[in-house]
């Protein structure tokens, strides 16, 4: 692969944009070797946790690669517009926790990309921005839906209108991201996460996730039903009675996700 470096470690996988040249930038390229990776690791049950983050310490994404796109004619613009909201989907929808380590700019695209996943930290060096409407078009792949629902529809519009700039500080305040650190640090805390998350039944992990995200825009009754439902399916499992069995013995338990 050439845009991407992608390893897993115990049950953590990694994914890193590899285009420091080109501030990271999603060519086209880069798209279908990410979605590919994606794929890959969907039906990995080894893997647990994912973490994204970019190549050196400057820059996570700064979105869509401009100057490829200043050569497409409109109908391929359209197709590569729907190629990154395919990509940014494609991570929403990973089964397992994503978390997004951004060490520096995440502007556009990039911005998007880290509002997919489920969690995210930040080098105190990163900054944040969707500055489409600067360019005469707006943002294309989620982020007039997901910034609202991760910091409040007012403070969205408000960048989103200006294309506004925040820093990580601020970025933590308005709950955008849940950890700021150093840049050398960043990988390091955000592979600590993973391992406390791959610590606990995988199976349980999924139907979380499924269950948080399924639920967040429907009434609670409906809600309440689709917990169930996602409880339900970790009760026949191994897993559960290892963990009921590690409780009784104090011990940890070893989960295999069965």
């Amino acid at each position: 692969m050439k845009c991407i470096e992608a390893k897993v470690e115990g049950h953590i996988a990694q994914l890193t944009l590899k285009r420091p040249e080109s501030a990271n930038a999603l060519s086209q390229a880069m798209l279908d070797e990410i979605l590919m990776q994606l794929e890959e690791w969907k039906y990995d049950s080894q893997v647990r946790a994912m973490i994204i983050t970019g190549d050196g310490e400057k820059v996570f994404c700064a979105g869509a690669d401009l100057k490829e796109r200043k050569g497409m004619d409109a109908p391929a613009v359209k197709k590569a517009v729907t190629k990154i909201g395919k990509m940014v989907t494609a991570v929403e929808e990973m089964p397992i926790p994503v978390i997004a380590a951004i060490n520096g700019a995440a502007f556009g695209g990039g911005l998007e990309l880290a509002l997919a996943c489920d969690l995210r930290i930040a080098s105190n060096n990163a900054t944040f921005a969707l500055t489409e409407t600067s360019l005469g078009i707006i943002p294309g792949a989620g982020g007039t839906q997901r910034l609202p629902r991760a910091i409040g529809e007012q403070r969205a519009k408000e960048m989103i209108f200006t294309g506004k700039r925040i820093d990580a500080s601020l970025a933590h305040d308005w709950g955008l991201i849940i950890q700021v650190t150093t840049p050398k640090q960043l990988l390091d805390k955000a592979t600590e996460l993973a391992k406390e998350i791959t610590k606990n039944g995988p199976i349980a992990v999924k139907q979380a996730k499924l269950a948080i995200n399924a639920g967040r825009n429907v009434d609670l009754r409906t809600g309440l039903v689709i917990e169930k439902n996602a409880y339900e399916i970790t009760i026949p499992t191994e897993d559960r009675l290892e963990g009921l069995q590690a409780f009784k013995e104090k011990r940890k338990p070893n989960f295999k996700g069965e």
